[in-house]
């Protein structure tokens, strides 16, 4: 309360137009930015083959995911978030993503928040994805958000609707119990949801007003694409990613400047294999 959350700490030292700019834009939704990144598969699926046993079952997605880690790490303003028209630091580095058990229609769906530090390589976010997965496919496995959110709907519905209020209602003012924060997975340094798995393209998905994401990374189906260079035109095969962003959170060269250090490690993964010795802190 009064600046403190559990999740993160309020930022003073920040221009002026930044502390007025969540009172005109007081809502998520209001301050979404669309950005699509091009990512060559070919350099991708050469790192992926030449590293088959050192980290076994190493996907498009895991890459992904340790990218923007690493993004978040060394550009701290992208782990960021806005509530009640304050701008806070957050304390951690969190990810949050969907799986499902079977790709069936009617399969269950469940939803993974992964706890990091911010220093992990590849090996070891690789690793915890891919331990997830397994997790998900053992019947009748449950994790902390799939028990909240179990317990809060065998509540009658208004019961559910006065419930949810209250902790909208707390999260407002910084006294979301502890336990809530690390269920919920709206409250997290970035979702990102899987969409080349359902064999669609990207997409750009709408960000949260509830909860604390700034940043939000959907990734689409392979597909050739035609470059041109000094010898004519060639076909790579390819991915796109639908990134929805909090403009909120950091200015436009910041932003642009952070997006080109991203398609950098696309380029060269095995930047990513070595673990940081320490995250880059924010300002106070």
């Amino acid at each position: 309360m009064f600046g403190n959350r559990p999740d993160g700490r309020q930022i003073k030292t920040i221009d002026p137009i930044f502390k007025l700019i969540p009172h005109i834009m007081t809502h998520r939704s209001d301050a979404q930015l669309f950005y699509k990144v091009r990512v060559y598969t070919d350099v991708l699926d050469e790192y992926i083959r030449a590293h088959r046993e050192e980290y076994p079952g190493l996907s498009y997605m895991a890459i992904v995911i340790a990218a923007f880690v690493r993004l978040l790490a060394l550009r701290p303003s992208l782990n960021r978030f806005v509530v009640n028209g304050r701008l806070f630091a957050r304390r951690s580095f969190w990810v949050s993503f969907n799986l499902k058990r079977i790709l069936l229609d009617d399969c269950v769906e469940t939803c993974v928040k992964l706890p990091l530090n911010g220093t992990e390589d590849l090996g070891e976010i690789n690793r915890q994805i891919n331990q997830q997965i397994e997790l998900c496919r053992v019947p009748q496995e449950e994790n902390l958000t799939d028990k909240a959110a179990a317990m809060f709907t065998a509540l009658p519905n208004l019961l559910v609707q006065i419930s949810v209020g209250f902790l909208k209602f707390l999260d407002r003012i910084g006294c979301m119990p502890r336990w809530a924060l690390e269920a919920s997975p709206f409250h997290t340094s970035f979702y990102f949801t899987n969409v080349k798995s359902l064999k669609l393209n990207y997409l750009y998905h709408h960000a949260y007003n509830f909860g604390t994401t700034s940043l939000f990374v959907a990734m689409g189906n392979s597909e050739d694409t035609v470059t041109f260079d000094h010898t004519g035109p060639h076909c790579r095969k390819s991915i796109t990613l639908g990134v929805t962003i909090d403009e909120r959170i950091c200015d436009g060269l910041y932003l642009a400047n952070s997006l080109t250090l991203f398609k950098h490690l696309m380029r060269d993964p095995s930047a990513l294999a070595v673990p940081l010795e320490a995250i880059t802190e924010d300002i106070p």
